[in-house]
């Protein structure tokens, strides 16, 4: 049991998951239908990151709490840069190569069923969505710290 209380009263993680959920929450009013859509607070992808804030907000905590020259925050910042790179490269090329895919089955198979079912496309990040949501994830940190 002491576990679980421990895990519970971690204010690092408390405070780096609420960044995350706030990010997906905002994502609600952020869709490029301009309406707003509950469905999108469960999505990768999108705008702000939630990946980014999720790993800016624990960085900076750990720094708050344990000094910016600490190796811990180093630690915390190398993993939130990687993070970062790889939601607006890797998983966003692999969405865009996702909507071409998609496309190519469209124009090869007009009129006829295909089994294999579409590809998610919206799964990395545009730059500025990595930089909002990393933005948003230390704000949040700071505020509550």
């Amino acid at each position: 049991m002491n576990f679980f209380s421990e895990i519970f009263s971690n204010k690092v993680l408390g405070i780096s998951i609420f960044a995350c959920f706030l990010a997906q929450f905002i994502k609600i009013f952020t869709g490029k239908q301009k309406r707003v859509d509950i469905s999108r607070i469960v999505i990768s992808g999108g705008m702000p990151s939630s990946h980014s804030s999720f790993v800016t907000s624990l960085a900076t905590v750990i720094g708050a709490e344990k000094g910016f020259d600490s190796s811990n925050f180093a630690i915390a910042a190398v993993f939130a840069l990687i993070i970062m790179y790889d939601a607006s490269g890797v998983r966003r090329a692999v969405g865009k190569q996702a909507a071409i895919l998609n496309q190519m089955l469209d124009d090869f198979h007009k009129g006829k069923h295909i089994e294999q079912n579409r590809l998610k496309e919206l799964i990395g990040h545009t730059p500025k969505e990595v930089i909002l949501g990393a933005l948003l994830g230390i704000i949040t940190a700071l505020v509550l710290v």
